[in-house]
């Protein structure tokens, strides 16, 4: 018997227990552990029933993430789901936790699915550009029919126990602590009932009838909202074959198209974000046991869009706020924002009444600074001027209890010198979220020159605890992840200087998988935030501050964007999407004759290069001076802050798999032909290329 899998009698009920810390998941020893238990199980006279379960806070999980990239040993996970299936006593699964991936597997191989009330349900491998591969596809129809298995199958996400019931997932929930107890009562439900064996493998009276055009209808509406991915395509085609096929042909043909996913370049991709947004908890060079401040209440100084949504992120953690502003009529208009935002989600069902008035309760209005001395964090989220934010500062800095941490979210200025303004720089940090802050999952947290370790601790851990994905930078003219923008920002201008449309640049953009162009972005963030740095960069006399250009001079005319009806684009009433407008492209074609410019042809390939490349480019640099310490950091933050696809891994990812020295011959032939310091190339990149290694190699 394998020390990860016990097999024990309970009365006259077998008892499978997994035990493999921390989420049981369906590593070799566990794997080899199920089937000799399972043996054991039918070997076992003195039992007529048997129950499977797991110890610790868990079901079971999907695949040992200490077996990635090794060879499978057997038994593999399939036939350990074939011998589980086949078993000739009634076997129970008693799930607790959750059941994801080869968990809930395992338990479809079982002929009862039992669970507490309080456990999850999902097939989340489309998120790692695979589909369920050990018969998720094809029994999974079987019990809840082809539709609605799809919309499991192909989002990934987990569904409640009391939805699992619903569907037909479970066959009882089960109110009480203890999985085993929930599985050891349906055993004798089903001695006292003579419920029969019957293999989920056999069952068919949820898929017979099925329209063929659902699946077509299916693959329609994914070639709209995931027209970029390969695995949801796969997953309607395997469900298809459960509908179409026997299941023995159902599961051959589950496994050519799991392993054509294994051999997508998009599965490396979603592999390599999904491991990366894990470690960028574990920051390089911040002592492991560095202890954390107690966070119990926070302040937030600006009612505007940032500073309410970053409000509700601490309210619907059930962390208290105070939300203080300047002017009675900025405050009032931003509590009223905050309530329509919730009442909007409680309309869409994701939020009870009762919810909404519990998380505005948690949120405290205030005009006076005074009210803020006894809070454990304050997040100011003023506009981006630094004369404003050191008078801020040095009013916290006289109101803050001693221990306080003093954050703030800009996005682009420099932290020490903000903390100059104090005389506690070691508890000045920087907490830029990204909008909308209650909807965008990334914190660039911002490590100040005299920031405390403690402090670097409690901001990582504050955003875990506020559902976000915390990396940690340094200090730099914005950061990571706007320093890397401003650069394929300045770029795309310069191709529609050269001649490409806005549309024409931003259809390169969305055509590789960003959500939005770089111009449609701009439009809707407001292209006046932009503007008013870089005037804010060109009257302090910046050198590398980028000289005036045509989305400025519209900026000057007041089209900021989608909020005025026009911006880059114009935008129809209560539409939102992106038309050109002829008076932009006459603006463009002036400055072009001012600049004498002749607009010469563009190539989408150039446009891919030239956007991308120098992303790239200001990486290494970034990487070079140490303000990101891994080239992961720079990956996860322009995955979850900027729309990088995520299939594709992240930039430094991407660059990696198309080879450096690819992109380093494209950013030396653009040096010479376009020049600018953009362009230089890094030293770093260089010096990869020369020792034929990767980002990743750092």
């Amino acid at each position: 018997m394998s020390n990860v899998v016990q097999y024990a009698r309970t009365g006259r009920t077998g008892v499978i227990t997994v035990d493999y810390p921390p989420v049981n998941a369906l590593g070799h020893e566990v794997r080899k552990g199920l089937v000799a238990a399972l043996d054991a199980g039918l070997a076992d006279d003195e039992v007529d029933v048997l129950v499977v379960t797991a110890a610790g806070r868990t079901f079971m999980a999907g695949a040992d993430i200490r077996e990635f990239g090794k060879p499978s040993q057997p038994p593999v996970l399939p036939d350990v789901i074939a011998c589980l299936e086949s078993s000739t006593k009634p076997l129970i699964a008693a799930i607790h936790g959750t059941a994801l991936g080869g968990g809930l597997e395992v338990a479809l191989a079982c002929h009862f699915r039992v669970a507490l009330r309080g456990a999850k349900l999902g097939l989340p491998e489309v998120k790692l550009g695979l589909l369920p591969g050990s018969g998720g596809t094809q029994r999974l129809p079987r019990l809840i029919g082809a539709e609605k298995a799809l919309d499991l199958i192909t989002g990934g996400e987990p569904v409640s126990a009391a939805a699992g019931l619903e569907l037909g997932i479970l066959d009882a929930v089960d109110d009480g602590v203890s999985a085993l107890d929930a599985g050891l009562r349906f055993a004798q439900r089903v001695r006292d009932e003579s419920l029969p064996i019957r293999p989920v493998s056999g069952r068919d009276d949820r898929i017979v009838g099925t329209d063929p055009a659902l699946f077509a209808a299916y693959r329609a509406g994914l070639s709209k909202r995931a027209r970029h991915l390969f695995a949801p395509h796969r997953c309607v085609d395997a469900v298809e074959a459960a509908v179409t096929l026997p299941f023995a042909d159902g599961m051959k043909r589950e496994r050519e198209l799991f392993l054509s996913c294994m051999d997508s370049p998009q599965r490396r991709g979603l592999i390599h974000a999904f491991f990366s947004e894990r470690d960028v908890a574990k920051v390089p060079g911040l002592p492991a046991g560095t202890p954390i401040r107690n966070i119990a209440s926070v302040a937030i100084i600006g009612a505007g869009t940032m500073g309410g949504g970053i409000a509700m992120c601490f309210a619907n953690a059930g962390i208290p706020v105070r939300l203080l502003e300047a002017k009675e009529d900025a405050l009032t208009n931003g509590v009223a924002a905050i309530r329509r935002n919730y009442e909007a989600t409680a309309k869409k069902g994701k939020l009870t009444a009762e919810q909404v008035e519990t998380r505005m309760g948690l949120i405290r209005p205030t005009l006076a600074y005074a009210d803020l001395g006894d809070v454990d964090l304050v997040i100011e989220a003023v506009f981006e001027n630094m004369a404003i934010k050191k008078e801020i500062f040095a009013t916290l800095d006289e109101v803050c209890k001693p221990g306080a941490i003093l954050a703030t979210n800009t996005s682009t200025l420099d932290i020490d010198e903000i903390a100059t303004a104090t005389k506690r720089p070691q508890d000045v940090v920087g907490m830029h979220f990204f909008s909308p802050a209650n909807v965008m999952r990334l914190l660039e947290n911002v490590r100040g020159e005299k920031t405390a370790d403690d402090v670097l601790a409690t901001v990582q851990d504050i955003g875990r605890r506020i559902g976000k994905v915390a990396v940690l930078v340094g200090v730099c003219y914005g950061f990571v992840g706007n320093r890397m923008l401003h650069q394929r920002g300045r770029e795309a201008i310069a191709l529609v200087d050269d001649g490409a449309s806005p549309q024409q640049v931003d259809t390169v953009i969305t055509d590789f998988g960003f959500p939005m162009g770089q111009f449609a972005m701009g439009d809707l963030a407001g292209i006046d935030v932009g503007w008013r740095i870089r005037e804010e960069r060109r009257k302090a006399g910046d050198p590398d501050a980028p000289a005036r250009n045509w989305v400025d001079r519209l900026a000057e005319q007041g089209r900021f964007g989608q909020k005025t009806g026009a911006g880059i684009y114009r935008y129809e009433p209560g539409n939102r999407t992106p038309l050109p407008d002829p008076e932009v492209e006459a603006l463009i074609a002036a400055q072009r004759a001012e600049q004498g410019v002749t607009p010469r042809d563009i190539s989408d390939q150039e446009i891919l290069e030239r956007c991308l490349y120098v992303m790239v480019n200001e990486g290494a640099k970034i990487l070079e001076e140490g303000i990101a310490v891994r080239s992961l950091d720079i990956d996860i933050i322009w995955i979850h802050g900027y729309g990088f696809p995520a299939f594709r891994g992240g930039p430094m990812f991407w660059a990696d798999q198309i080879g450096l020295a690819t992109v380093l011959d494209g950013v030396k032939r653009f040096h010479a032909t376009l020049g600018g310091a953009q362009w230089e190339p890094s030293p770093l990149l260089e010096r990869l290329v020369a020792e034929g290694k990767r980002f990743a190699d750092l």
